[in-house]
């Protein structure tokens, strides 16, 4: 075959995977950013202090960061276990069990269009190691990849500290006002602002539209902090 000097058009993939650690801001910032702002909204239409109301959010901001970082915790934990249980049950039934773990991989290539002699030729080779056989039907019948070990505090850490980060947002608009409701009108401005920052990136990360997501996740904050500050105005 004659050489060419014509550069070839090389294909790349493009794909966005989404990591742990963007799912873990995503949740932390996301909560950050919406109750400690709903509660700072609630307090400017009951109370008259700014102090009462920084003093309250901190609290919020600490204890919501503790709550959702074990949160974050037990779920990475759960994880881990839950893949440990069906891992060893894997290992039992491909003993117990053996003749169907291997109809069960058959089906399995049956799904891609392998021919029957194909699925027995590969199953031989798979059933010689036990662990790839095991591994093989782990990822493929059960869906379950192996997880990290320390994916559960790296988790905790991740949300909790999105959680503070967001939940100082609309806070710090009444560190440096006189009134609550002078607070609130700043912090408004800038949760919404963030809120619509936030909504754009993690929908452009995600592979969604953009100007949908951001308007998206806005709403759901304004419309929490309205609530919370009528809840309050009415019943106060």
């Amino acid at each position: 075959m004659p050489y060419s000097s014509t550069p070839r058009h090389i294909h790349k993939e493009e794909h966005f995977t989404q990591s742990e650690t963007v799912r873990d801001i995503v949740i932390g910032m996301a909560d950050g950013l919406t109750v400690p702002f709903a509660l700072a909204a609630g307090l400017s239409s009951a109370v008259t202090s700014n102090g009462i109301i920084i003093t309250a959010g901190l609290a919020e901001i600490v204890a919501g960061s503790i709550a959702m970082g074990l949160g974050g915790f037990l779920a990475g934990k759960t994880e881990i276990e839950h893949y440990e249980s069906e891992l060893k049950r894997e290992y039992r039934e491909i003993v117990t069990d053996y003749e169907t773990e291997r109809s069960e991989v058959k089906e399995i290539f049956a799904r891609y269009g392998l021919s029957a002699a194909s699925q027995e030729v590969i199953m031989k080779e798979m059933e010689k190691d036990h662990d790839k056989w095991v591994d093989f039907m782990m990822r493929f019948e059960l869906g379950l990849d192996k997880p990290d070990a320390k994916r559960a505090a790296q988790s905790a850490r991740n949300i909790g500290l999105a959680y503070i980060v967001g939940g100082i947002v609309p806070l710090s608009a009444y560190w440096f006002t006189v009134t609550p409701h002078e607070g609130m009108l700043y912090s408004s401005l800038f949760t919404v602002a963030c809120l619509l920052v936030f909504g754009y990136f993690k929908s452009r990360a995600t592979g969604q539209p953009p100007a949908k997501g951001a308007l998206r996740t806005t709403a759901i904050g304004v419309l929490a902090a309205a609530a919370a500050y009528l809840f309050a105005r009415i019943f106060a």
